[in-house]
């Protein structure tokens, strides 16, 4: 049960609008949160996804703001989590409202090219991100906190995320460092996760007014760096997962107070069907949870109409920047490797680096951004150099892969072998079919790829009388489980 003190119910019974009540709102926030999930169409599309999920026993019902989302039920018998299909990146599990940023960063806009996510971690809104992308241009994916580095980097490449750059920042230099760079920005601000409490009851148990001016504050300073980094003409989403207005409508409204003829409010009230319900009168998406059965949430749209005066002075360029472009030989080779063993095309617009025996797929947006500032990690690893030729990374073979499957240099897997493989385990050629068996004994030997749902899952060595596992040790699973 949802332990909600004095002071948070006198508090929002105040905000709350005219047409929603207190007693339904503290029904809501009782309630247990309906699962749900986001299809990674950068690996499959959501037709397919939905025909091989329907068969495995998914209900599946659309979420009326994100094309790609579903609310899902008859699968409380299994951990989404362990699914083999979670784990090869095929959807992510996000909860439905959070789904909402990304789809009002990109209504009624050309594709942006150059994105910000200002505040990144866990990385379900950069994933997304990087879907409506499908991975084109550049996402700058940032995270303060060290230990949610690691894990955003975790999940940009299992949903095979190649056209990133991750930073490690306080998000308030942006504006400085960064000044009109990016052609649009999310700020899904740090908050006091009021939306939260469906999720977790005692979210709301110790709320205090003082935390939640404090923590405003921090949004004034954030919002005021993102919109300094957003070049003029472009988009700024702000986000929070909390209800009071001291952290959304008046940081808005901050910063429409310090640049009066540079800030235009983008009205979402047609963003969906029904968006009216949750508009206020700006033009902004506040949810309350009782709106669409989901949990609290708060978007704002906001365009960039003018440039501003630059805060600060560029900051030197840094030096040393530890990777160069390969030579035509090099760019070659690679090229070849991985058509020859995999099939797989390396984007031609893209640039090819080097740094000691590590080669690096970086996006040519990239490029200009060198020197700027410190990244922790840009791109994608393609290969190894090795003393005859070079191994692929399984990152690169995940990327590369997700245009397209092609069965020339991929074995499809059966479900008990995808989950063999997913374990760590090697697979013997006993385990095929005969038909299966007598492809692959004349088939060459080395590396290739093995898939599940036509989606690769990683690298083998076909030895022969089986196939060696070469799934990295820290991807290896304790369990896996099988849908179908």
């Amino acid at each position: 049960m949802a332990q909600l003190n004095t002071n948070f119910i006198k508090h929002i019974e105040k905000e709350l609008p005219a047409h929603l009540s207190l007693e339904e709102f503290i029904a809501y926030c009782d309630k247990p949160l309906r699962q749900s999930i986001r299809v990674n169409t950068l690996k499959i599309s959501t037709v397919a996804f939905i025909n091989i999920m329907t068969q495995a026993g998914w209900q599946l019902s659309p979420i009326p703001w994100c094309e790609d989302g579903f609310w899902i039920e008859g699968k409380d018998d299994i951990q989404l989590g362990n699914a083999i299909e979670h784990i090869q990146g095929l959807f992510y599990i996000q909860e439905a409202s959070s789904m909402l940023p990304p789809t009002a960063l990109f209504s009624n806009d050309t594709a942006p090219e150059i994105v910000l996510d200002l505040a990144s971690a866990p990385g379900s809104k950069t994933t997304q991100i990087a879907a409506l992308m499908n991975n084109r241009g550049l996402l700058v994916a940032n995270e303060y906190s060290a230990s949610r580095v690691k894990v955003l980097h975790a999940n940009v490449l299992r949903m095979g995320a190649s056209h990133t750059a991750l930073t490690h920042f306080d998000g308030r230099v942006f504006g400085e460092y960064l000044f009109e760079s990016f052609d649009t920005i999310l700020l899904d601000a740090p908050c006091g996760g009021e939306g939260t409490v469906r999720k977790d009851p005692l979210a709301l148990k110790h709320w205090d007014i003082d935390d939640v001016t404090a923590i405003g504050e921090t949004q004034k300073d954030l919002i005021e760096s993102a919109f300094l980094a957003l070049k003029p003409g472009g988009t700024l989403v702000y986000s929070t997962c909390t209800l009071s207005q001291l952290e959304n409508q008046h940081i808005c409204l901050h910063l429409k107070q310090i640049y009066p003829d540079a800030v235009e409010f983008i009205s979402l009230t047609d963003l969906f069907d029904g968006a009216d319900q949750a508009c206020t009168k700006e033009g902004f998406l506040h949810v309350w949870p009782q709106i669409y059965d989901s949990e609290g949430f708060f978007v704002a749209k906001i365009r960039k109409i003018a440039s501003v005066e630059r805060v600060e002075k560029q900051p030197k360029l840094q030096k040393n920047f530890p990777f160069t472009p390969v030579n035509e030989k090099q760019k070659t080779e690679l090229i070849q490797y991985f058509q020859n063993n995999f099939c797989l095309e390396l984007p031609s617009d893209d640039v090819i680096m080097v740094r000691d025996d590590e080669y690096w797929l970086f996006p040519a947006q990239f490029i200009p951004f060198i020197g700027k500032m410190r990244f922790q990690r840009i791109g994608i690893k393609l290969a190894d150099a090795m003393k005859k030729g070079y191994k692929a990374k399984h990152e690169a073979v995940i990327a590369l892969s997700a245009a397209a499957h092609n069965p020339t240099k991929t074995m499809e897997l059966s479900a008990a072998q995808a989950q063999d493989y997913l374990m760590g385990r090697d697979i013997a050629i006993t385990t095929f079919d005969e038909s299966v068996q007598q492809h692959l004994a004349i088939m060459p030997r080395g590396e290739m790829l093995v898939s599940y749902h036509k989606v690769v899952l990683g690298v083998v060595k076909h030895l022969g009388h089986r196939l060696k596992n070469n799934l990295p040790r820290e991807l290896v699973r304790d369990k896996v489980n099988v849908s179908l």
